[in-house]
């Protein structure tokens, strides 16, 4: 199934699972609909084209509502999923939805702090982490765990906000301050657990927290993501504006660090000698 196709089915559960849709905001938000469609294939797309391997076993670390681990295995992927959002409970609900369209057995999900055992060393050929890194505190430490829970010659797949964007820094600002840090407790775990509040990083810095933990950025893989707002977005012309964005981030250093919305990148484990 391609990411098209993929979208289609999701737009078809967010108009009758109310519970998706301020998540998704596909169905309700019809005047900014192309704007976040092709911010979101995108990135899905972007993992698409990173995983590979059907071999594979693939950690979807943060997994929120399992949509990318379904995704995947629909496409013959073996996923695991780990998340601690509210929503978990409703999963069975979606693959309920999801297996009248293929099989997606091959993807399983726990209510999991990263930081709690089992501790998965050198289990996984691919880690995700979508709108995750900013979210996970202590992150040097999660970084670190993320990285001995890849094989050696694993892949770290990573869609991430851009924290140089102005204009989203603006809006963060006005609604959490400098609080960038919090804690939370949660029910289901019955401890209190540390929150990143929307804590994005520019791509600088997450290549510095990175090398930190023992990994590397692969500079080839690294995309910028969503630059035009949502009234430049038509039927007739949603492809061509993909495809500008897609022209001017590697050629404009200006717009690719301080207005593109999005950036995608992979990293690989270092190989520390001792």
């Amino acid at each position: 199934m391609d990411v098209e196709q993929f979208f289609e089915l999701l737009l078809q559960e967010t108009k009758k699972n109310t519970t998706l849709q301020n998540l998704y905001q596909f169905a309700k938000d019809r005047k900014n609909f192309l704007f976040r469609k092709a911010y979101y294939c995108q990135r899905l797309e972007y993992i698409s084209k990173k995983i590979t391997d059907h071999n594979a076993f693939i950690w979807d670390c943060g997994c929120g509502y399992g949509t990318t681990g379904i995704f995947l295995a629909l496409n013959g992927f073996r996923v695991f999923g780990t998340t601690v959002e509210y929503f978990f409970d409703h999963i069975p609900q979606r693959l309920d939805y999801w297996s009248k369209y293929g099989d997606i057995s091959s993807f399983n999900v726990n209510y999991q702090d990263i930081f709690d055992p089992p501790f998965y060393k050198s289990r996984f050929d691919y880690v995700i982490t979508q709108d995750v890194l900013h979210h996970l505190e202590p992150n040097y430490e999660a970084l670190q765990i993320i990285r001995q829970a890849m094989k050696d010659n694993g892949m770290l797949v990573v869609c991430e906000e851009n924290g140089n964007n102005i204009i989203n820094n603006f809006k963060l600002f006005l609604r959490r301050g400098n609080k960038r840090i919090i804690d939370l407790y949660d029910e289901k775990l019955r401890k209190t657990i540390k929150l990143g509040n929307e804590n994005i990083q520019s791509l600088a810095s997450w290549k510095i927290k990175f090398e930190q933990a023992g990994l590397s950025v692969a500079n080839e893989s690294i995309e910028y993501i969503r630059l035009f707002p949502p009234f430049c977005f038509n039927k007739n012309n949603y492809d061509d504006v993909i495809k500008r964005e897609n022209k001017i981030w590697p050629r404009n250093k200006l717009l690719r660090e301080y207005f593109y919305f999005g950036i995608n990148f992979t990293a690989l484990k270092k190989h520390i000698l001792h």
